[in-house]
């Protein structure tokens, strides 16, 4: 067993690519505030949190505070839960690499994201960052050291998913500027070089190697500790009527 970093997106149905966020994929988002879907999916989080009890980050996109509804759920699963903390999933769900860089308009998202996410965790939060959707170039490292943080987990690194990585499509590029940048970086969990985090897990030809790899992972630690890291949506709870749960031997 390999002890784990355990992280939960927190996206919502709008936030996906294909509802904003992406110059082409993007077709206009479907809803505003917390959809159904998700606030099922948050009873079945919550439920199955409540029978771990596991250490786990869960990165949050920083408009989702602007929901009365999502932000009653999450402070009191903080309240209930020490061992949760809280990274930064963005100010918004923008697809930052899938762009013409913009490191302006970067910073003062990332700073806005850091303000309105520490304001509202205090202790529970920690200065780490992930990418939405995973889309990082190495243009952005620099731009997330300045703005605080410590720790990036955003790298893929799975040739599957490369053209997330900026004009270069390297993932290695990216690693070699975050630590350029001094920042810890903590990427997803792979086997066989394909992705087996997030959608993965329900993607018919991925999902059977990205349940085989997660066979093998715990106990589940935090990120200084952990051999590997993995991740998965909290709408991934809305799944086979609220029943789903992820793949961990815990």
């Amino acid at each position: 067993m390999k002890p784990v970093w355990l992280t939960v997106d927190s996206d919502d149905i709008r936030h996906i690519p294909k509802s904003q966020g992406h110059p082409t994929r993007s077709k206009g988002a479907s809803h505003q505030g917390t959809s159904p879907q998700m606030a099922e999916a948050m009873i079945s989080f919550r439920r199955w949190l409540d029978r771990t009890q596991v250490t786990l980050t869960i990165f949050v996109i920083a408009d989702q505070l602007d929901d009365e509804q999502f932000t009653t759920w999450l402070r009191e699963l903080l309240d209930s839960h020490p061992q949760v903390t809280i990274g930064c999933h963005g100010l918004t769900h923008r697809c930052w690499s899938a762009f013409d860089p913009d490191e302006e308009g970067f910073l003062s998202a990332l700073v806005e994201a850091d303000v309105k996410l520490h304001a509202f965790a205090g202790d529970q939060w920690r200065p780490w960052f992930r990418a939405p959707a995973g889309y990082i170039a190495p243009w952005m490292a620099p731009i997330i050291a300045k703005a605080g943080f410590e720790l990036d987990s955003s790298v893929n690194p799975s040739w599957v998913v490369r053209r997330k990585a900026g004009p270069w499509k390297d993932w290695n590029a990216v690693q070699k500027a975050l630590k350029d940048s001094g920042i810890m970086s903590m990427p997803w969990l792979t086997k066989n070089s394909l992705p087996t985090c997030g959608p993965a897990l329900s993607t018919p030809l991925l999902g059977w190697n990205a349940r085989r790899a997660w066979k093998s992972l715990g106990p589940a630690v935090l990120p200084d500790e952990a051999e590997s890291t993995v991740y998965w949506h909290i709408l991934d709870h809305g799944r086979k009527n609220g029943k789903w749960i992820p793949p961990l031997m815990l």
